[in-house]
């Protein structure tokens, strides 16, 4: 999993959490359904925006934009209803693109494992058979990835002439563009032309915010390592990519007041909200433990919470308990898939009860107390009710 968008539960309604789960899940399945297995490992938070965006603009009296899903080990063995359509199949394709682009980079840059021969060789084979499979993806559904490629091709050409004084935007401009392509895509597929415009702007400064913040991200491992960095290469500081970052956020909440949805309260919620979230985890805001916990980039997060799976939403129906038995199956299953450990939040194989994995970082939400006292306290508008969580809509 990768991406900026990473909600918090405490900060989705129940409504728009399920909603979001559909979306991770319907892409996660159409990735398997079109391009294979090995493609699911491809799923990130930032593609299922794209499939939100075609829903969130289309007839939501529509069925068909919903299925229901066998028992997945990652949901502790529940059956659930995911999206499904030509939304998802984009979010597929474009999903695949970006992956494929990042095992590339990785490649390139010799990561980790990565500098190994056969590892980068198989690496590199594996990106070239999934930038075939996003293209023929992209094509079933009238978008030419042609336009993400192209932004790739460019993307190591700009980085190796970037310098002192340098732009940094000037690095960010094809993920820029490859964004704005898919953004502007989503109204094509809703029948709603009208919206091509904001929506391309939207990406554009989605895909800027994203290459900003992975670039803050990974400044101090960057350094460490000698890695090439755009901020390091241009020479710009953390406090101008944290401006040009507020800039982005601004501009994409601008960009979405002119788009025209039958239902943009998860658009909304994600693309203006969670990416100003996004921004305070990784530059810090002091006192909201929603975000990083006010420690800067490079500096060590609080300590979790002792009890890490947090209050229950009050008025919400539990899951059924599993009995001594099946509830050991599930947890065998999900021990033996890495959930327990490596997974931000997994159901309890017995209570249902959500819990966070034993291996996450410390700065993931799992008992917010900035949202009404760690209450579900967003509406089904997708905005909270309460000051401390940034609602300014």
């Amino acid at each position: 999993m990768f991406g900026i968008i990473r909600p918090c539960r405490h900060r989705l309604s129940e409504r728009l959490r399920t909603s979001w789960v559909a979306h991770l899940c319907g892409l996660c399945l159409a990735l398997r359904d079109d391009h294979g297995q090995l493609a699911r490992t491809a799923t990130n938070y930032d593609g299922l925006v794209i499939s939100v965006l075609v829903e969130a603009q289309s007839d939501r009296a529509d069925s068909t934009e919903r299925r229901t899903a066998g028992p997945c080990p990652l949901r502790g063995m529940r059956t659930a209803e995911v999206a499904r359509g030509e939304g998802a199949r984009l979010a597929a394709a474009v999903s695949l693109a970006l992956a494929a682009a990042k095992v590339r980079d990785h490649v390139e840059d010799g990561d980790g494992a990565f500098a190994r021969r056969p590892v980068a060789a198989g690496a590199r084979a594996v990106a070239e058979r999934w930038g075939r499979q996003s293209a023929g993806g992209g094509a079933g559904v009238g978008f030419d990835t042609g336009v993400l490629l192209d932004a790739v091709a460019r993307q190591g050409e700009l980085e190796r002439t970037a310098g002192p004084g340098t732009s940094v935007l000037l690095v960010t401009e094809p993920t820029e563009t490859a964004t704005s392509a898919a953004f502007a895509h989503t109204a094509v597929l809703a029948g709603k032309e009208a919206n091509t415009a904001p929506l391309a702007e939207a990406g554009r400064l989605f895909g800027r915010l994203a290459h900003l913040l992975d670039a803050a991200e990974d400044l101090t491992d960057d350094t460490e390592r000698g890695a090439w960095n755009p901020l390091t290469a241009t020479g710009t500081d953390l406090g101008e990519a944290h401006r040009l970052c507020r800039d982005a956020v601004h501009g994409i909440r601008l960009a979405l007041d002119d788009v025209e949805f039958a239902d943009g309260a998860l658009a909304h919620r994600l693309l203006v909200h969670e990416t100003a979230a996004a921004v305070d985890r990784v530059f810090g805001r002091p006192g909201h433990s929603c975000a990083s916990g006010g420690h800067a980039p490079g500096e060590a997060p609080p300590e979790a919470p002792e009890d890490p799976s947090g209050p229950q939403p009050p008025g919400l129906v539990p899951p059924p308990r599993r009995g001594l038995l099946a509830g050991c199956a599930v947890w065998a299953m999900m021990a033996c898939t890495c959930q327990l450990c490596c997974r931000e939040q997994y159901p309890d194989p017995w209570t249902g009860k959500t819990r966070s994995g034993c291996c996450q970082s410390a700065d993931f939400c799992s008992g917010c107390d900035c949202c009404c006292d760690g209450l579900d306290c967003c509406g089904d508008d997708g905005c909270c009710g309460c000051d401390c969580c940034g609602c300014d809509c």
